[in-house]
């Protein structure tokens, strides 16, 4: 395995800024590598570069260099988000110089065993609810990746009595190589970041990378209930730990009564018959069971809820964690931000923020976890999708809708369809947050007591905003300021 010191006097160039970026330079710097920061933005836009200048390193800002990648590279660490065909991954790559993202270069590092998951929806939920339970029973998580922090800046603070807790992008596993997870945890697959991988297979080749490394000492956590998760199960050389909302495993977790799908495969819309009290179950291989403690008590409301938390129980029963220990930590657990988070209430209506939700799997999820009427609030970054999977959520479950961003248009059109007769349409306009402003003004004036408003966008935020996290606060800010 690389680590960070090999590369001591040797060019190493770190493609693009924001905080990974910034964190990986700092670690290769002190590990002596001729460290060279390229940002394609203008200088001022770059407020990171006067700290990296101030430490010695090199920081390029507004352009990349045609000499940015020579023979001499050692290594590129290219932001996550930076897709391949940019001019110097393209240059690395004719070069032979390996390219990673700053997650690779964490694994290099870090000292703690690694708990990674990823998934297309659910992955911030769990990641934090694990490193709850974990704290709880007085296992010293670290978490950090997709979440906020960077990992490298946590694998450089991390001890082997910890473990490092990580959320995982398809965009940041895309660029590992030797990255190998102690317990790996693949939630579901569905259709999103085509404008970035090209194609399905890619997402989920990147996606499966999490598997790549593991040895039959490690645990692969798999969502049973997920066609392509089942599928990819049969590559895996790690224990595996399914877990099901739908189905009594063999061994594994599951719901006892189980959910019930319909004829889509979807939960179907009894599921949740009155009366019935549904369990979590731990069945160990050789068929003993134990029930943890019933769904009504998880701390956070919603199937898809119900589907993290099996997902957080297997990862720290896999860490270690006793049953026991589990109990209080499932029950106190709270949402966390941009994700179905409860904002306030006015004149009987309540706002939740699930700024979170960037694709049209994660908002019909969000919407399915409510019964009272919703009003919408959904838009944002056009990646090419019609939206008419949609259709029949808007049908069945909107009271109304108000959409805004570059899919604003397409959004009011599958409403149109099904049947909605309040769609509102946010002008465009430079100024996105008065945009999102008059989203709510707008929504709250076509709630009754009685009725939610739900920002989940079915859409990324980058086509106004610089982060889903920023469109949630503007979110917030304008429901607390009605």
């Amino acid at each position: 395995m690389n680590h960070p010191s090999s590369y001591k006097g040797r060019r190493v160039v770190v493609l693009g800024l924001a905080r990974s970026g910034v964190s990986v330079a700092k670690v290769f710097h002190q590990f002596g590598a001729e460290v060279v920061v390229n940002d394609q933005k203008d200088r001022e836009l770059c407020p990171e570069a006067d700290e990296l200048t101030a430490l010695g390193i090199s920081v390029l800002c507004g352009y990349h260099p045609e000499d940015l990648i020579t023979e001499e590279t050692a290594l590129l660490i290219k932001n996550p988000g930076i897709p391949y065909t940019s001019p110097p991954v393209q240059r690395a790559e004719e070069l032979g110089v390996e390219v990673i993202t700053e997650v690779e270069a964490a694994y290099w590092l870090s000292p703690a065993p690694i708990i990674g998951i990823t998934g297309s929806n659910g992955k911030t939920t769990t990641t934090t609810w694990i490193g709850e339970i974990l704290s709880s029973a007085g296992l010293k998580p670290i978490v950090a990746g997709n979440i906020g922090r960077p990992l490298c800046e946590a694998a450089m603070e991390a001890t082997p009595d910890e473990w490092l807790i990580a959320e995982l992008s398809s965009f940041q596993l895309k660029g590992t190589a030797q990255f190998r997870p102690r317990i790996a945890l693949l939630l579901n697959i569905a259709e999103t970041h085509l404008d970035y991988h090209g194609d399905m297979d890619d997402y989920v080749n990147s996606k499966v990378k999490l598997f790549d490394n593991q040895t039959e000492d490690d645990v692969a956590i798999i969502n049973w209930d997920d066609p392509e998760c089942r599928a990819l199960s049969k590559l895996l050389v790690a224990q595996q730990f399914p877990f099901s909302l739908y189905e009594k495993l063999e061994a594994g977790l599951y719901i006892d009564p189980p959910y019930v799908r319909d004829s889509n495969g979807a939960l179907a819309a009894d599921s949740e018959q009155a009366g019935v009290e549904r369990q979590i179950v731990f069945r160990q291989i050789g068929g003993e069971e134990t029930t943890i403690l019933p769904v009504a008590e998880l701390g956070i409301p919603g199937v898809h809820n119900a589907a993290n938390a099996l997902a957080a129980i297997a990862a720290s029963i896999s860490a270690g964690v006793a049953l026991d220990a589990l109990i209080e930590p499932l029950r106190g657990f709270d949402a966390v931000e941009h994700r179905l988070e409860f904002v306030r209430e006015l004149n009987g209506v309540q706002f939740y923020n699930d700024s979170k939700a960037t694709n049209a799997v994660a908002t019909t999820t969000a919407v399915q976890s409510f019964t009272a009427p919703i009003v919408l609030i959904a838009g944002g970054l056009d990646r090419g999708s019609d939206y008419m999977e949609l259709e029949p959520l808007f049908r069945e479950k909107l009271k109304a809708l108000v959409a805004f961003g570059q899919t604003g248009e397409k959004l009011a059109h599958v409403a149109k369809l099904a049947g909605l007769t309040k769609v509102e349409i946010v002008e465009p306009s430079e100024d996105a947050e008065s945009v999102l402003q008059q989203a709510v003004k707008q929504a709250s004036a076509m709630a009754e007591s009685g009725d939610i408003v739900l920002l989940s966008p079915a859409c990324a935020s980058w086509d106004m905003f610089a982060s889903y996290e920023q469109r949630g606060r503007i979110f917030k800010d304008s429901a607390h300021t009605l």
